[in-house]
């Protein structure tokens, strides 16, 4: 294991990061550089750090190897951001001879997309050792042969590479013979056998040699083989190929018995020691398995199937020998002529099925690698999408290209696209491939709402029902789910200093206008106000539109007459001569409706109660006239009722009464109008209110009295109650005072004076001073004590109350 530490301890890791500034897509690159064989789990290298990446961004981004062809052998690490050996690599098996040998990949990240190209140099370790085709070759020698004469030898094949590829050979024993190499142009070594001693096959008839093959690896690995000579009778003339070199072009995928070269060399002896046959001594697996040798006409044909993606050219080296032992070696240069054989791939490296509307042109939608095996103009590819996409194809990097948008979006007008690429190489014929993929163009609020109309006008019968519907509007939104979710409101504004709102209301999902009170025409005829259709956007996006309501009449207003005017006490009557002639004008009944239009034409009616009546009114106008000449039988007193009706349906009406006095003087009316009573109606109102207030009246005599009576009784029988109380009477005497005659509780120095009214509970009580001077009380310093008078005064005001409740 010390070779290996060794060889560990001179590893060395490359790392140097390519940042692309004019490529989208593709932020740089990596290298790396590790020992073939290595175990899996092993470390190749901290890709985050070396990329100048987070983990947390390696996290998010969803990073992952995509591998163009063959096994991954490397595997991600997200949570540490390292590279680590997913399976063994041997590098002779991947790269052969080819150095340096390498393998690469691609690291792709997500939100935003990027991509890193990754190559991982393997070195070669010396796990080979050089070998030969056969364990002992077999050569037959005349004795005759002179000095110097050379014998080509086969090669040993070691896989490794460099240091640790073949470095020398060495032959044991050097009796009779030598080795000598020789380095050709084309970087192959030939070995030779030359002979430095003359052959005796009468002394010896074979020799046994020992050719070794060393590398210059650590430790040193050899191979060996065993040449067996046996010296044979005298040939004087060798075979000699007629060229030294031979070139062949061949076509890849020929068919199986293709000829591909012949090889030809003459021998000058004659008979037995004259006859050459071909052979190939050093040939690998891979060869052999390919060409076929005719070993009598040196015929080169293919035997197996030739691709010139695993190999461009081979070299074979054909030696033609004798019977006797003489030999000749050529080279034969095969080169491989491409043929279009493989089809473009194409692999999706990222890809996003959706794209919002508002992308600005050139945001990246999908990053994919082309390859195309064959070379040269069969390997040169063309990709294209189809024409009808606003999105184009940039190239980013050899085999990389981005599909990016070339304009804007509009998801209202296409909402997918089906997208086809195709990649066609310039082989004849071409070859192509197509990829398809579907693309939703995500909805972005940036359409508003648009009514049918930007102007409604609608007509509302008045005296509507509050919650009446007046009509739907609807506002479409041309945007999608949430976007296109619609609501309306009405915009606060006074109309005639009321709220709008307190007119009119919207429903908010249905558009449905309703009004919110019953309209009056005689108050307002019409209005308007906006409606606004908010969607449910971020930001929200609305439109206005103008509604006009217009009321309409509706006949709920009956007519009213002006004049005559109607009282209720006067009585006003129209006087007609009795000489008035027919069409004689007697009065103007004079009516208006608030309605209007036809609500509003008024016709007048006379309610005819004679059978020969003396007037009649004007249909249009109202005017009263006569209809024919006043006769003695015309009473003086003309009751006439006009009735007013309007055109509306249903028809209003009012009724008037006008008083027609048929007289010639004014004294004559009046004699006859004064017998008229007041009106029925006025002079029973009169009456109630009468009675009404008569009754108030007695009601509150009879409550008063009522009243009286009851305190009386109450304060009677509080009298009473203390007059017959059984508690004794304890006389009391002021401080200092006594009674003197012992008859009485009070002092017979003040004399008192008790004057009673008519009513028992109102009563005086004079307080008299003292009749002498000389009547003092027994205590003379308290005589003049005010507070005495005070308190006796006291004491004489409650006996008067009790002397008059008694």
């Amino acid at each position: 294991m010390m070779w290996m530490t060794a060889l560990r301890g001179r590893w060395r890791v490359l790392v140097f990061i390519l940042c692309l500034a004019e490529l989208r897509s593709v932020t740089g690159q990596a290298r790396y550089s590790i020992p073939e064989e290595q175990a899996e789990g092993s470390l190749v290298g901290n890709i985050a750090r070396d990329l100048g990446l987070d983990v947390t961004r390696l996290v998010s981004g969803k990073a992952r190897i995509i591998v163009k062809e063959g096994p991954q052998y490397v595997d991600l690490n997200r949570d540490k951001g390292t590279l680590v050996i997913k399976e063994r690599v041997d590098r002779e098996e991947l790269c052969g001879k080819t150095t340096p040998c390498s393998f690469s990949f691609d690291v792709i990240l997500e939100n935003p997309i990027q991509l890193y190209r990754v190559t991982v140099e393997i070195v070669d370790i010396n796990d080979n050792s050089p070998s030969f085709p056969k364990d002992e070759i077999k050569l037959d020698i005349i004795e005759s042969v002179v000095t110097g004469t050379r014998v080509s030898l086969t090669t040993a094949d070691d896989p490794d590479v460099g240091v640790n590829d073949i470095q020398k050979y060495t032959l044991k024993p050097t009796d009779n013979f030598k080795l000598e190499i020789k380095n050709q142009q084309d970087g192959e070594t030939s070995i030779e056998m030359v002979l430095q001693k003359p052959l005796d096959r009468e002394k010896e008839e074979s020799h046994t040699l020992v050719l070794v093959a060393s590398d210059g690896g650590e430790p040193h690995r050899s191979g060996t083989v065993r040449i067996h000579i046996t010296v044979l009778d005298a040939n004087d003339n060798a075979p000699v190929c007629s060229q030294s070199v031979y070139k062949a072009d061949v076509r890849e995928n020929s068919p199986a018995g293709t000829l591909v070269t012949t090889v030809q060399a003459h021998d000058a002896d004659s008979g037995v020691n004259g006859d050459v046959t071909y052979s190939l001594p050093h040939v690998t697996k891979g060869e052999n398995q390919l060409f076929d040798l005719n070993l009598r006409s040196g015929e080169i044909r293919v035997k197996g199937k030739l691709d010139y993606e695993q190999s461009k050219a081979y070299q074979l080296k054909v030696q033609a020998r004798d019977h006797g032992g003489l030999a000749d070696t050529c080279k034969v240069v095969i080169q491989i002529i491409d043929e279009n054989d493989n089809i473009p791939t194409i692999q999706m490296m990222s890809v996003s099925n959706t794209i919002a509307e508002d992308s600005p042109p050139g945001t990246t939608l999908a990053v994919f690698n082309v390859n195309d095996k064959d070379a040269d103009v069969n390997g040169m590819v063309k990709c294209s999408l189809n024409s009808d996409v606003p999105f184009k194809i940039e190239s980013s990097l050899s085999g990389y290209y981005t599909i990016v948008t070339e304009d804007f979006l509009d998801r209202e007008s296409i909402s997918e696209y089906n997208l086809t690429i195709t990649v066609s190489d310039q082989g004849s014929p071409p070859l192509s491939s197509h990829k398809h993929i579907n693309v939703k163009v995500s909805d972005v609020n940036d359409c508003p709402p648009k009514f049918d109309q930007s102007h409604y006008s609608k007509m509302v019968p008045e005296n509507n029902s509050p919650g009446f519907s007046v009509f739907t509007l609807s506002a479409s939104d041309a945007d999608w789910g949430q976007n296109s979710r619609v609501s309306y409101f009405v915009e606060e504004k006074e109309v005639n200093g009321v709220a709008v709102s307190s007119l009119v209301s919207v429903n908010s999902e249905s558009g449905v206008v309703q009004a919110v009170r019953s309209f009056d025409y005689e108050q307002i005829k019409w209005f308007e106000f906006n409606i606004t259709a908010r969607d449910a956007g971020s930001p929200p996006l609305s439109s206005v539109a103008t509604v006009k309501i217009l009321i309409q009449d509706q006949n709920d207003n009956p007519p009213q007459v002006l004049y005559p005017v109607q009282t209720g006490g006067s009585l006003v009557a129209e006087m007609v001569p009795r000489s008035a002639d027919v069409g004689y004008l007697v009065t103007k009944v004079v009516a208006v409706d608030v309605d209007s239009g036809q609500n509003a034409w008024l016709s007048y009616k006379l309610q005819r109660a004679a059978d020969r009546p003396l007037f009649e009114v004007g249909l249009q106008n109202g005017e009263i006239r006569t209809i024919r000449q006043v006769t003695d039988k015309d009473a003086v007193k003309q009751r006439l009722s006009v009735t007013v009706e309007d055109n509306g349906q249903p028809s209003r009406s009012a009724t008037v009464i006008v008083n027609v006095a048929v007289a010639d003087s004014f004294p004559e009316v009046m004699s006859e109008f004064t017998d008229f009573t007041q009106d029925k109606e006025y002079n029973d109102n009169l009456t109630f209110y009468l009675v009404l207030a008569l009754a108030v009246v007695s009601f509150l005599f009879i409550t008063c009295l009522v009243v009286i009576i009851s305190v009386k009784i109450y304060r009677w029988r509080q009298s009473r109650v203390l007059y017959h109380s059984n508690l004794p009477v304890i006389p009391y005497y002021p401080p200092r005072y006594s009674d003197t005659l012992g008859t009485g509780t009070l002092q017979h120095v003040y004399n008192y004076e008790v004057c009673r009214t008519t009513d028992s509970r109102k009563s005086d009580m004079k307080f008299m001073p003292p009749m002498s001077d000389s009547l003092v009380s027994v205590d003379g310093a308290d005589a003049d004590d005010p507070r005495v008078e005070k308190d006796m005064s006291g004491n004489f005001s409650q006996m008067s109350t009790l002397v008059s409740d008694s």
